[in-house]
């Protein structure tokens, strides 16, 4: 749910108990106030981050609630890595509200009460508490269902490409050393006949000794063919082989590159493991499939922004998904001086990744969203830079997934070029 600022406000009444809590990994720190801002303890109170000290913050909470006949509380933290997650679980279970409160926001008004930037255990969660007290907060949003597994899921997705793309760097770093003639002759390492040598010959001593024929022995057991497995294919490598400059090695370096190749063989199953996952798992949502039928838009792309948007319906138009993801438009004006127009930056950081990524495959496939980009790079009313165009195509994107997603219409191309003016003059020759 998106609040306005008087409607955060007023959730706050005469009969709330603010609670701010400085989150920490193993410890947190909570002190309560009312609703205008006047402190119900003495101390600040800390407790464990596990049951038994939920439990007991559970129980100070009830008495000082009680004791000062407040008929609510309301608790304020700060989203400080995972370490909130456990204590959001309990106190939802608890039918207590939780809402979040913005570390920027803290850090820059921490100074108003005693003019410090210091940051200490006793003061953040007062003031965590006077920015819950000005509805200077959100309310935060935990994925369930399908939307939980699919975020989990992609997470997963992108440590494994981490490790994989980690991996592969270790491989051309070995072979840059000891085999750099090797890079030159295939635009892939890991083309698939390259490993199959280099499992059996990893060092260039290693494939001249075995020569020609046995090269294409190998690919002939493991039944390649295509024109990467041909005699002059093989040629080229003995005769690159002759002439590496690469550094020898023995045994041992021999081993770390078999290591290499099976860490990397690893990550490459678990990869192709959790895409056939993904790719399953993101068909249960509705309407996803006119999602797909989207040109240049693929299940990757839609498993990433359902796993940041979560439930698409929770907001109430395309313009705070926008917000939501960083996109919004700010600038620096006073008086008469206008300063330029930029993007806040402040939202989901993977969510702009994933719309900035997916730009160059729909630009290449999709000719509804090369003409809008076109169009805005070349108009000669205010003509934007690409990147600034390949953002305002962003936001057409998400507008686009908001209005399949939400209503279950189709995707309709002849709609999409409805941005585009034709009056004349208004695009340059």
């Amino acid at each position: 749910m998106n609040y306005t600022q008087n409607e955060k406000i007023e959730q706050v009444t005469d009969t709330t108990m603010v609670v701010g809590i400085d989150i920490g990994s193993q410890t947190h720190y909570a002190r309560a106030f009312d609703n205008r801002g006047r402190e119900l303890t003495k101390r600040v109170f800390s407790f464990k981050n596990d049951i038994e000290g939920f439990n007991s913050f559970y129980l100070w909470t009830e008495t000082l609630r009680r004791d000062n006949g407040k008929a609510e509380v309301m608790i304020g933290c700060e989203p400080t890595g995972h370490y909130w997650f456990a204590f959001a679980k309990y106190v939802q279970d608890h039918q207590m509200k939780l809402v979040m409160v913005n570390p920027f926001s803290v850090k820059k008004i921490k100074k108003l009460d005693d003019n410090s930037p210091k940051k200490t255990d006793s003061k953040d969660p007062k003031t965590i508490a006077k920015l819950v007290v000005d509805g200077r907060y959100s309310i935060p949003y935990m994925p369930e269902g399908i939307y939980a597994e699919i975020r989990d899921l992609v997470y997963s997705r992108d440590r494994i490409i981490k490790q994989h793309n980690i991996s592969a760097n270790r491989i051309q770093r070995w072979l840059a050393i000891h085999f750099p003639e090797y890079l030159g002759l295939y635009t892939r390492f890991d083309a698939a006949s390259g490993l199959a040598v280099l499992e059996k010959a990893p060092l260039p001593k290693d494939v001249i000794a075995l020569g020609v024929e046995e090269i294409r022995k190998i690919w002939h057991e493991k039944k390649m063919r295509g024109r990467g497995v041909t005699e002059d294919r093989a040629k080229t490598l003995v005769e690159a082989a002759h002439n590496s400059v690469g550094l020898d090695g023995g045994f041992g370096t021999k081993s770390e590159l078999y290591m290499l190749l099976e860490e990397h063989r690893l990550w490459t199953s678990q990869l192709e493991a959790i895409n056939e996952v993904l790719e399953d798992t993101i068909q249960k949502v509705q309407y996803v499939e006119k999602l797909l039928a989207i040109k240049g838009v693929g299940s990757v792309t839609i498993a990433g922004f359902i796993a940041e948007v979560g439930d698409i319906r929770r907001f109430k138009s395309p313009k705070q998904i926008q917000k939501y993801a960083g996109l919004e438009l700010v600038e620096n004006s006073s008086g008469k001086h206008k300063g330029r127009s930029r993007i806040s930056k402040r939202g989901r950081r993977k969510l702009r990744k994933i719309l900035y990524q997916v730009m160059v495959p729909l630009l290449a496939r999709n000719q509804e969203f090369r003409t809008i980009y076109d169009y805005y790079v070349t108009r000669v009313k205010n003509p934007l830079k690409r990147r600034q165009a390949m953002i305002a195509v962003s936001c057409k994107l998400i507008r686009v997934f908001y209005a399949v997603l939400t209503k279950g219409v189709d995707y309709d191309r002849f709609k999409m070029m409805s941005d585009i003016h034709h009056e004349s003059g208004l695009i340059a020759a």
